[in-house]
This record gives C-alpha cells, structure tokens and sequence, in this order.
C-alpha cells in the first residue's frame, strides 16, 4: 500500500469524525449562513484542532468566501484543505537530515519515543548513515532492553548503563563514543516525564544542558573541532488530543523544543492536534507515526497531511 493510502486509513477515525459533523451542514443546505459557518467551527473544535487554529482557519475561509465572493459551502470546502496546511510551522532544517547531530527524544511514558528512535535507527541506516543509539532511559529496565532489541534490528551499536545510573551522564558518554567512532546521527532516548512534576523537567534540562556542553568540544576524525548540534525532540501520542498540547506546551517552556514527531495517529479521532500543536506553539511537525510497522513513520508533508485529514465531500 502507498504512503498515502496508509495515511488516509490512518487518519480515518479522524476523517469520519470529522465528515459526521460536515454532512450535517450539507445535508441542510450548503447555503454561506451562520449556521454553516458555526457548524463548521465546532467540527474543527471537536476533531482538536484547538481555539486558536480554528478560528484563524474560520477567519481565514470567511475572507477567501468574501473576497472571491464563493457560492457555496462546498466552494469553501475546497478550499480548507489548503487552509489548513497553510498553518503548519514550516521545517527551516530537518535535524535528522543533519550530519553531524545529535537528538535528544522527550515526552511522557507511552508516548513511543522509544519506538521512534529505533524507527529513526533504522531508517538512517538504509540511507547509508553511521548512527549511535543511547539509552538514557535509566528508570525503566524495559526501556533498555527494547532499545536494545531496536538497535539489533538496525545493526547499530547502542550506549548504555544499569539501571538508576545518572541519565545526564549517559549521554555525555553518548557524544564521547560518538566523537570517537564518527557517528553522524547520533540518537538519545530519555525517560518518560510528567510535564507537571518540576523536579523531572528540572533532571531533563540538566541531560540536554550537559549533552550540548560535550557537544560544544566534539571533534572530528581529524582532530578539529567540528559542530555537532544537539537538538531537542518533543514524541507526543496524537490519542492524547489536548492534554498533548499542554504536553507540549510545557516541554517546550523547559526546553525550547526544536520539532515534534507525532505517533499513533491511526489510533484516534483527535488528529487535528497535528494542527493545534504546530500552530500554537511554532513548533514544526518532524514525523508522524500511523502504525507500529518500521516504514509507518514518516517525514511530514502539511498538504499531504491535511488531504488525508479532511476527504473531499464532493
């Protein structure tokens, strides 16, 4: 099956959500009244596209109907597809396009980071990289051993130490053994983290505060000095809706995150959160997940993401 297809079966829960609440506009009359306009607002509010996006995506289809003087409620339906993919937080630099880098993978228990970076592991690997896993999961001893099963799936060598070892201190030793082997896509796990417990977001800032130290004095095989950015990786589970984007929300308050990879999207009616959390926070979408097979991750494309969302109602 193409990526497109598996997006949009992915994406179904959300699309058919979201369709029970268009038909009952066009089942009434696709007339340009207040009544469609509410309509459709609440659709979007319910498939957890969130306040803010929703109504500029609402501000945004009054003006095009206004300006273009649209006839109908299905010639702005044509265009939410656009509208919608317009307010994604464009990808300046894709960090695992990088080479050298780090990344650093953050988010509660269950969320799949662990999942991701083996995903990610494996993926660069069939692009010829040189990847180095580290487990800086120390809390969970199951956190390690699938990390370990990941990275022999991909053949890579993964760091790591017994469990309640300082994370912090893992992934210093992460960025030694890759300054030593040449690893170019250098990947790190952490453990999972309530956003509400200060003392763990505290403990996390500390892991990404010494992993860019280390950094700052990598070396090349040369001996020279040679940039290795560290950037910071928010995995959130799209079946959370908005309690992810408080998720989000605080993540990056602690840790001005540098992107988001969003799993479990075949898993829920809420994916409109893709939408939510990149609008609200500027935070652009790195990844999204539709299923647990290893090529079920996959770079984001806003246009291709908002065709599977939405349908055609025509």
């Amino acid at each position: 099956m193409a990526w497109f297809d598996r997006l949009s079966a992915g994406l179904a829960r959300t699309r058919e959500r979201f369709s029970e609440q268009i038909n009952v506009i066009f089942d009434r009359g696709p007339a340009l009244d207040e009544d469609f306009w509410d309509t459709l607002e609440e659709s979007l509010i319910l498939a957890d596209f969130g306040g803010p996006a929703t109504v500029d995506i609402i501000d945004q289809l009054r003006d095009t109907a206004q300006r273009l003087a649209l006839p109908d409620g299905y010639a702005v339906f044509d265009r939410l597809t656009d509208t919608i993919a317009s307010l994604f937080t464009p990808v300046e630099q894709d960090p695992f396009e990088l080479s050298p880098v780090c990344v650093l993978f953050v988010g509660i228990n269950g969320s799949g980071k662990t999942t991701t970076v083996g995903k990610l592991a494996k993926d660069g690997v069939e692009r010829g990289r040189r990847v180095l896993l580290g487990s800086a999961d120390t809390f969970r001893a199951a956190a390690i051993e699938q990390l370990d099963v990941w990275a022999e799936r991909a053949q890579v060598p993964v760091i790591k130490r017994s469990r309640g070892s300082d994370p912090a201190s893992v992934s210093f030793e992460v960025v030694e053994r890759a300054e030593q082997t040449g690893a170019d896509l250098v990947l790190i796990d952490t453990a999972g983290r309530l956003h509400t417990s200060d003392d763990l977001m505290r403990e996390l800032e500390k892991v990404v505060k010494v992993t860019r130290k280390r950094a700052a004095e990598f070396r090349g095989p040369d001996g020279q000095p040679r940039a290795l950015p560290v950037k910071t990786v928010l995995v959130l589970d799209a079946t959370t809706g908005q309690n992810g984007l408080q998720q989000a929300r605080e993540f990056n308050r602690a840790l001005a995150l540098d992107g988001v990879v969003i799993t479990k999207l075949d898993g829920t009616a809420k994916g409109g959160i893709a939408v939510a959390v990149s609008h609200e926070l500027g935070l652009p979408v790195l990844r999204i997940g539709v299923g647990e097979r290893i090529d079920d991750l996959r770079p984001f494309k806003p246009e291709e993401f908002a065709h599977a969302l939405i349908g055609d109602k025509r």
